[in-house]
C-alpha cells in the first residue's frame, strides 16, 4: 500500500475519510447491505407491520445493532426501541440530511454476514427487493431469461 501524501491528508481532513459503497450507506442508514440481518421500510415501521419479524431476528441475533431512521417520528419508533431494550440490543437513530431513503429501520452487524433475503413484504415473509439503482447490468439481463 502506498504512503499517504500531504494531499491525501488534506482531502481526508476536508471531506472526511473515504468510504466504500456510498450509495448503499446512504440507503441503509450508514451501513452496507452485506451486514444487514433485516431491513424495514418507513411504511412498515410506521404501521408496525414488521415488528414480529424484527423480534424474531432480534432473538437470534443478540449481538447485532438496530439503526433507525431519524426522519421518522419518535412516536412510530417506540415499539422498535422497546424490542431493542427487551433483547438488550443497542440502537441508534440515524439522521442524514443529504440522503433520502425509504428504509425505516435496519438490524445489522459490524461485519459482513451476506444474508440473501433482508426485506419483508407486508405479509411478513422475507423477500429480496431489487431496485434499478442497486442492481447490476448483468443482474437485469439474468432476470430477462428467468
Amino acid at each position: 500500500m502506498a504512503k499517504k501524501s500531504v494531499d491525501d491528508y488534506l482531502t481526508e481532513g476536508i471531506y472526511g475519510s473515504r468510504q466504500t459503497k456510498r450509495s448503499e450507506r446512504k440507503r441503509f442508514l450508514g451501513t452496507i447491505r452485506e451486514r444487514i440481518v433485516i431491513a424495514l421500510t418507513k411504511g412498515q415501521v410506521m404501521s408496525d407491520k414488521g415488528l414480529a419479524s424484527l423480534e424474531e431476528a432480534m432473538k437470534v441475533n443478540k449481538n447485532a445493532k438496530l439503526l433507525m431512521n431519524g426522519d421518522v417520528s419518535h412516536k412510530f419508533l417506540k415499539e422498535e426501541k422497546a424490542l431493542a431494550n427487551k433483547y438488550n440490543i443497542a440502537y441508534t437513530e440515524v439522521t442524514n440530511e443529504e440522503a433520502d431513503t425509504d428504509i425505516g429501520a435496519v438490524l445489522a452487524y459490524d461485519y459482513a454476514i451476506d444474508k440473501e433475503h433482508i426485506f419483508i413484504d407486508d405479509e411478513g415473509e422475507k423477500t429480496e427487493e431489487n431496485t434499478g439503482a442497486d442492481e447490476s447490468f448483468f443482474g437485469k439481463v439474468k432476470r430477462w431469461f428467468t
